[in-house]
């Protein structure tokens, strides 16, 4: 099994075998953290995970604790006791009524990378760039005089540019369904930081250019929720902070953008990993579905084009009763994978643009980041 730990000095990706105890856990953890009593929490809104009462012997697995592809937030539980006499158990209430969704981290194309994970990230192949905008401020910010002013600076945008694939361009995979009455197909977003917003849009309000208003939704409701979208949930991100960010055209979308979008239009959406050919729901159970594709730094949307019609005729809202789009949805992006048209973020090569170092996944970015001050990069051979 393989997932993310956030913790107070950064984040850091962990494998276990299969069959590891809570006692693995809690080493590994403290091994990556050098936190020796903590508190874990899963998901999206952010849900306590409860060691304490399972046996530290067992397999994880036989106890129903599911890690594979999860971020985990790791928090010193001496910090957690210090804040729980003035904490309002409210936000507590609210924070667990929110849709609980584990998914994509935030993504675009010539990508800024700010503040903002996701994902969420988001996942084994799910990898957020937010961290590399946090240690980019840490670089800069040579004159702090503490390592915590240096972490809350505001992060630095660091531009990452998605390596063409041109065998899926030139020849994307489609799925002929005569019941369904046309071709289901991949519509490939543009390589900018809207991706997300973009593909949702073309499915909810197609023809219309609306990424600015999507992303008013986010900023709104995240400032009219301040209890359930706290700093915390937001990747330690004051939410003010968060509205103006993600109200700008470098911010990326990723699971906490799919999650109130989805609760605002009241629709779900599915969000299938090419990687992993994974599903993950967004509002499970409304009536009407969107499918996006993510391929580990960008989204697509699953269209059906009726039969010799062009683009603009396309079906991309599904009835969730029907699981043969969502079933062919899955067959499309295992063709996808067979072409490479996925972003293994943890492993793949990036090129400094500034001085043509070759870094390996998040972290080695990370480290080239904090030592050079060098912010843009691409995808390497």
């Amino acid at each position: 099994m393989r997932f993310r730990v956030r913790g107070p000095t950064g984040q850091s990706i962990i494998t276990l075998n299969d069959d590891a105890t809570v006692g693995d856990l809690n080493r590994s953890i403290t091994k990556e953290t050098s936190l020796s009593a903590f508190e874990i929490k899963i998901g999206y809104p952010p849900k306590l995970l409860d060691l304490d009462n399972l046996s530290i012997a067992r397999p994880l697995s036989d106890q129903g604790v599911k890690l594979n592809g999860e971020q985990l937030l790791v928090t010193s539980r001496e910090t957690t006791q210090t804040n729980s006499s003035d904490h309002d158990p409210r936000q507590t209430d609210s924070a667990s009524t929110a849709r609980q969704s584990k998914s994509h981290p935030q993504a675009g194309s010539s990508k800024q990378i700010g503040a903002m994970k996701n994902a969420a990230g988001s996942s084994s192949s799910n990898f957020s760039f937010g961290d590399l905008g946090s240690a980019s401020s840490a670089a800069k910010d040579t004159k702090s005089s503490t390592s915590t002013a240096s972490k809350t600076a505001p992060a630095a945008n660091l531009s990452l540019s998605r390596k063409s694939n041109a065998n899926t361009l030139n020849d994307p995979p489609e799925i002929v369904l005569p019941d369904q009455g046309g071709t289901l197909v991949l519509r490939i977003m543009p390589d900018d930081n809207s991706c997300l917003f973009r593909a949702i849009a073309s499915a909810i309000m197609p023809g219309l250019d609306t990424m600015n208003e999507l992303r008013s939704v986010v900023a709104q409701t995240v400032q009219a929720n301040s209890d359930v979208y706290s700093k915390a949930v937001l990747d330690n991100k004051d939410p003010d902070d968060y509205c103006r960010w993600i109200q700008t055209e470098d911010a990326w979308g990723g699971q906490i953008e799919l999650n109130i979008i989805s609760n605002h239009f009241d629709i779900e959406i599915c969000s299938i990993d090419v990687q992993t050919l994974r599903i993950d729901r967004y509002n499970e159970g409304r009536p009407k579905r969107c499918i996006v594709v993510y391929s580990g730094i960008h989204y697509d949307t699953i269209a059906l084009s009726p039969f010799d019609a062009p683009p603009e005729f396309d079906q991309k809202m599904f009835d969730t009763t029907n699981e043969v789009i969502l079933g062919s949805a899955v067959e499309l992006c295992q063709m996808l994978k067979g072409k490479g048209y996925y972003t293994d973020t943890a492993a793949f090569k990036i090129r400094c643009k500034q001085c043509g170092a070759i870094c390996v996944g998040e972290m080695g970015a990370t480290e080239h980041a904090s030592k050079t001050g060098h912010y843009s990069f691409d995808e390497g051979p």
